[in-house]
């Protein structure tokens, strides 16, 4: 089994090198994962920048000791994938933001959609927003990723349309479209966008905008899936065929 990770805001450790971790992530190995001495673990600011550790010792509930290796920075992904996902209903918007971190994912935009139900206005949107992003940063380090996904804050369809504008390769997942997106041809680097509309589908009006911009559509499958699993089937066939897979 791979080393369980832990997210840091430093690297700094003592003259003789040792680190404590501390705090919420310090008691979550110590009482948790119930960490021992000579276990292995991989700290990490969530942003490309990790460290491989061996466990000291323990104090209390809460303090890892370890003797930290140097720090190292793992570089980006290329091509960069950015999924941009309408806002599902309840907390299927979770799911989607946890699965497509496992899968690999870069960034992850939330859409308030013209079809979806779901709308993030006020604190219930930056509650909304806050758990995305704790899902993201918990899914990371689930998936032993040291470089989390960028959730940014909710975009209108006129902003979706500029990201879709300024990408390398642009698609719209929906039931029109002429090829597989396992088919279409794929750049080797740059950015990827895709965008997966909501459970009602992309309105004719955004399909349009969408296509002006560059976002072709793509069909995924036969099926049709719901809006929190396509992303991560998406992001799946995306990966696979860039070679990031492989």
């Amino acid at each position: 089994m791979t080393a369980p990770v832990f997210v840091v805001e430093h690297f700094d450790s003592a003259g003789d090198g040792r680190y404590v971790l501390d705090g919420p992530e310090g008691r979550h190995a110590v009482s948790v994962k119930r960490l021992r001495p000579g276990e292995d673990v991989v700290l990490t600011d969530g942003a490309g920048r990790r460290a491989e550790g061996v466990v000291l010792d323990t104090e209390g509930k809460d303090r890892l000791i370890v003797r930290l290796d140097p720090v190292t920075e793992e570089p980006p992904e290329q091509p960069r994938v950015t999924v941009v996902q309408a806002l599902p209903k309840g907390d299927r918007g979770e799911l989607a933001v946890e699965t497509m971190t496992e899968v690999g994912v870069d960034a992850i935009v939330p859409w308030a959609a013209a079809r979806c139900i779901t709308q993030w206005k006020g604190d219930r949107g930056l509650k909304a927003l806050g758990k995305w992003r704790a899902t993201a940063r918990e899914a990371g380090k689930q998936s032993r990723r040291v470089r989390f996904p960028q959730v940014a804050e909710a975009a209108t369809t006129k902003q979706v349309a500029a990201l879709l504008a300024g990408a390398d390769f642009a698609a719209v997942l929906h039931e029109s479209g002429d090829e597989a997106l396992a088919t279409a041809e794929l750049p080797s680097s740059g950015e990827i966008v895709l965008v997966v509309g909501p459970e009602g589908g992309v309105a004719p009006e955004e399909l349009a905008l969408f296509a002006q911009a560059g976002g072709k559509a793509y069909r995924l499958g036969r099926s049709v899936l719901r809006t929190s699993t396509a992303g991560t089937a998406a992001t799946a066939v995306l990966l696979a065929r860039t070679g990031r897979w492989t």
